[in-house]
This record gives C-alpha cells, structure tokens and sequence, in this order.
C-alpha cells in the first residue's frame, strides 16, 4: 500500500455494516495517521455524529434500519460543511446525482481502489480546513436566521423571536424546524419526521411527532386551533406552508 501524506489526528468515521469492510477501512486510514471510529447502523452513524464529532464521514447507502441517504439528510439539517464521502453498491448517474443534490461531497462506487480513496480522503479533509479557515459570513448568517410572518427563528442562538416574545428552543425543536423550512410547502409524514429529524426508526409508533407540532402552533400560530403555517395533512403527517 502506498504511503500518502500523513495528517494529525484527524477524525473519520465510517458508517458501513459490512465488518469486512469497514475493518479494512480503520486499518488503512489508521495507517495514514487518522482516527476512526466504526458505526454498523445509521442509528449509530447518527450517533456517533453528535457525540464524536468527525472531521469527515465515509457512509455507506444501504445500512440496517435508517439507511445512508436518511443519514445524510439528517446531517445536513444542521450540517453543510462536514465532508461525506459516499460508498455504494449502486454505480448509476440518477443514484450519483441523487447523492450529489442531497449534498453528498464525493461518491466512490464499490469494490473501489484504496489508493483513490485514500486520496479522496485526504483532499475532502484538506478542503474541509480550508473552509473553516475562511467562512463565508453570509452563508454563515443565512443558515442561522429564518423568518416567517411574524416569527423569527435564530438557530445559532436557539431562539425564537414569536410575535414580539422570546422563546428558547430545545435542540429537539431546532432539528425539526430546520426539517419543516428545508421541505417547506411538501407533506412529511410522521415517519419521515421520526427518522430525518431525530434519527428514529419509521417503525417507532410515538405521538411525540403531534406534540412537537402543537408547541410550535403555541409558539408560532396567531390562532393555533387555525393554523397558518404548521398544517395538517390528514392520513399523511404535517406541512409548514410558508
């Protein structure tokens, strides 16, 4: 095996359920001077996101439970630097286009070639330090304020500025707005709310869905048993109109 550039201590982790492969991918990536972390799960992927903290996630698509693409879009909910590199099976241009829209930063089809991922490793990891070294102020500002009627939402600040009153927002209630705002005007059922905001299984039977809702039509409705913006859709789940 090639030996490429060393880094310091740079956090991978690796979200693929097949053990001989992602063992494979820790040995290697180790060698090169990483730190890797294994998730088996999308559940655990999710996981070990908001805990570890990664500089750069590999992810496979199809995984127990949540599968990667789920994954991927939770992520982007509040992430939209964090370098994700793709792995899959599945090597056509719709599936590489689906990825690529959903905000995928590489996509490597399987068997791949370590040597290219190795070095697609390293220049999504380069790349992602010269982002943070230079922010982009407005895209920064953009992400972390949204308005609506009269309603201000600022997420850097878990905030939520509702018809003149302030009201803290749980980072619950952060992860399903920015859902609700990312698919604004489309019907998500109970089940995509469950997986895509909070990394659920779509199996879970729980009313905390319809809770949520109603907080936010105390929070942001002028009339909440006549909803403006946070609707019902009957036998589908809720829309934010806006």
């Amino acid at each position: 095996m090639s030996q490429l550039g060393r880094v310091d201590s740079k956090r991978v982790l690796v979200v693929e359920d097949e053990h001989h492969i992602a063992e494979g991918l820790r040995l290697n990536l180790q060698l090169q001077g990483y730190e890797v972390l294994i998730a088996d799960t999308g559940t655990a992927g999710l996981s070990a996101w908001k805990q570890w903290e990664p500089d750069l996630i590999v992810l496979d698509i199809m995984l127990p439970g949540i599968d990667g693409i789920s994954v991927l879009k939770s992520i982007r909910l509040e992430d939209e630097r964090l370098p994700v590199l793709i792995l899959s099976a599945k090597n056509s241009a719709e599936d590489r286009v689906k990825g690529l829209i959903l905000g995928v930063d590489d996509y490597l089809s399987k068997p791949f070639v370590l040597d290219e991922f190795l070095l697609r490793v390293e220049r999504l990891l380069k790349r992602n330090s010269w982002s943070k070294e230079e922010p982009d102020p407005q895209n920064t500002r953009s992400s972390d304020e949204y308005v609506f009627g009269e309603n201000r939402i600022e997420f850097k600040n878990s905030l939520a500025i509702c018809q003149g009153k302030k009201v803290s927002l749980t980072e619950q209630e952060l992860r399903l707005l920015r859902l609700f705002i990312a698919n604004r005007g489309r019907a998500l059922s109970r089940g995509e709310i469950l997986e895509l905001a909070w990394g659920f299984s779509k199996s879970i039977s729980t009313r905390t869905v319809d809770n949520f809702v109603v907080r936010f039509r105390k929070y942001f409705e002028e009339d909440p048993k006549n909803p403006v913006y946070f609707k019902s859709r009957r036998s589908v789940g809720y829309v934010f109109d806006h």
